[in-house]
């Protein structure tokens, strides 16, 4: 019996697996995920490149394993793909992926504020004032991250579990063309301005004026599918 405990024992320290993170190495984890996410949302890892782990660890000074982690947190938002025996290619951006995107996206966004505007209380509505400022001496990718947080929450008051999730799924994938569309175009497209309308689709969704936020976040859908459209001449960036 004492043989049998001692085998079982010796069997579990062979199969266990440490924790993947200390505070250490999870700080390490994210700046690794936030810099290579910054890098593909700015295209300084450009789209459609093949990538290999040691490369990208050389790249950013750290060992396989949070470039890794990185990766498959890259992968889960649609940035990243895996190629079989080759390694990961970012994902190109296709216009035609773009022009679909834009039109899906216009239709749940739509439906989500239609439905949080019926269903949400008034203090999940006044949480949306979270979203007025997206804090002081934030860089592009900071403003991409709060914009797509913004839309999220909004999908999330839709009281539709289905809808909530179909819309975010879209959402996520638009950080890139979020980030093209205000980069090339930012005498059209400062933050400040952006935050402006992200404001007056909050008054509209807390006033609970369905006609004026389904205006508005129409015509801000709109204006992002029209910023991006403009790269159409860069094919470095565009397929």
């Amino acid at each position: 019996m004492i043989f049998i405990l001692i085998f079982d024992i010796f069997l579990m320290l062979d199969n266990y697996t440490p924790p993947l993170t200390t505070n250490g190495s999870r700080l390490i984890r994210d700046s690794i995920y936030d810099r290579m996410r910054a890098d593909i949302l700015t295209c300084a890892l450009t789209p459609g490149a093949l990538i290999q782990e040691k490369d990208l660890a050389t790249r950013y000074e750290v060992s396989k394993s949070p470039v890794r982690d990185a990766l498959l947190r890259l992968q889960e938002q649609g940035l990243i793909e895996v190629i079989p025996r080759r390694g990961y290619r970012i994902q190109p951006i296709s216009v035609s992926d773009a022009r679909e995107l834009y039109e899906i996206r216009l239709l749940l966004e739509r439906a989500c504020i239609k439905r949080a505007i019926e269903n949400a209380t008034n203090q999940d509505l006044a949480n949306l004032d979270h979203f007025r400022s997206a804090g002081e001496n934030s860089s592009l990718a900071d403003w991409v991250t709060y914009n797509r947080d913004f839309h999220r929450a909004i999908a999330q008051l839709s009281s539709n579990a289905r809808l909530t999730r179909m819309t975010q799924d879209v959402i996520d994938q638009f950080d890139r063309l979020t980030f093209m569309g205000v980069v090339t175009a930012p005498s059209d497209a400062s933050s400040e301005k952006l935050v402006g309308e992200h404001c007056s689709i909050i008054d509209a969704i807390q006033a609970r004026d369905k006609t004026a936020a389904g205006r508005l976040i129409s015509g801000h859908v709109m204006k992002s599918q029209k910023r991006f459209f403009t790269v159409f001449e860069n094919p470095p960036i565009i397929k």
